[in-house]
């Protein structure tokens, strides 16, 4: 299966309690933090929820 690299680029704080654990869902949490996952309809779902907070890195 493909994998996709994602970066976060959007801070948590005053952020609401849902979007922050979709973050950890992701393996994320801290700033400029990339982390590397398989290409799934829910990572790119979750992905979509936060597009002010994480971006797709080649």
């Amino acid at each position: 299966m493909a994998k996709i690299k994602i970066k976060q680029i959007g801070s948590p704080i005053r952020r609401p309690e849902n979007q922050k654990k979709i973050l950890i869902g992701l393996g994320l949490g801290k700033m400029h933090r990339v982390v590397e996952l398989e290409d799934t309809a829910e990572v790119r779902g979750a992905i979509a929820k936060l597009p002010h907070m994480v971006a797709i890195v080649d």
